[in-house]
């Protein structure tokens, strides 16, 4: 066994818990007002089965077509560099994300505006959406990389005023050996957290209470809902098996954008200088 394999290996049982499993909502009809206060609560509600097979099957085609299609105007981030990548799986498999899509891919720009999902996004924020991001989230089988434990609205990008909601989008089965997203519930409450660059642009591992964490798995069109301060993360892909996913995020329409001081106040260590 590789060295890599035993980190990511170690990384997946201190940072994850696999024996608390949420049970989503079995389809959008179930969603009420009653959800709405949990999601509150909770930060997070999860809806099976909001995409048709046929959306979901368009979707992964698109994904695909601009994967391979050397002339995309979509952005594609790579875990290698492309001079290495002799065939079509080599390509696919070193591509962690696709971004930037909704503008040039129609096939996608209709999941992102999706009626289900935008009257969902509505009554979470209680008023009209503004989608602010876009991007297919892709792990590979055997070594797709973890995401840690991070809060979204720390990422520069998605820093509103006003709290936003991320929705992820199971394209393949997204379960405990592959990736699927896990989460803090009531994270969110605790506020803006402070992030460090160690894996990624992270939570310290130290200040996650993992044993607190719940996995959210999925079929395929089904959708987590995320508050964008609740902490969240997916581990290692050590199976066979791919775990493609989209991911959306919508600010309130009335939201401003956090200045670059605010951000810095708030999401980093630059007020105590602390280390991870």
């Amino acid at each position: 066994m590789s060295t890599n394999i035993q980190n990511s290996e170690d990384i997946n049982q201190r940072m994850y818990r696999f024996d608390n499993v949420h049970q989503p909502l079995a389809s959008i009809n179930d969603f009420t007002d009653e959800q709405v206060k949990q999601y509150k609560k909770a930060g997070f509600i999860a809806i099976e089965q909001i995409l048709t097979d046929q959306e979901v099957g368009q979707s992964i085609a698109a994904v695909m077509d601009n994967i391979h299609n050397r002339d995309t105007k979509v952005k594609l981030q790579f875990t290698k560099p492309q001079s290495e990548l002799k065939t079509d799986e080599e390509r696919e498999f070193a591509v962690r994300k696709l971004f930037n899509f909704v503008e040039f891919d129609e096939s996608l720009r209709s999941i992102a505006y999706h009626p289900a999902i935008l009257s969902v996004v509505e009554r979470l924020l209680g008023e009209e959406a503004n989608l602010v991001q876009d991007q297919a989230l892709l792990k590979p089988p055997f070594g797709g990389a973890e995401k840690p434990w991070h809060q979204d609205m720390a990422y520069n990008n998605l820093t509103w005023k006003k709290p936003v909601v991320g929705v992820w989008i199971a394209l393949d089965e997204a379960g405990l050996d592959n990736g699927c997203m896990h989460v803090i519930p009531r994270s969110h409450m605790d506020g803006a957290t402070p992030h460090y660059a160690v894996r990624d642009w992270q939570i310290c591992d130290a200040n996650v209470p993992v044993e607190r964490d719940v996995a959210v798995p999925l079929q395929p069109g089904g959708i987590l809902f995320f508050h964008g301060l609740l902490y969240h993360g997916t581990p290692n892909n050590h199976s066979s098996k791919r775990r493609r996913s989209l991911q959306f995020h919508y600010a309130p329409k009335s939201a401003e954008k956090m200045s670059a001081g605010e951000y810095k106040r708030i999401f980093t260590n630059e007020m105590t200088s602390a280390e991870c």
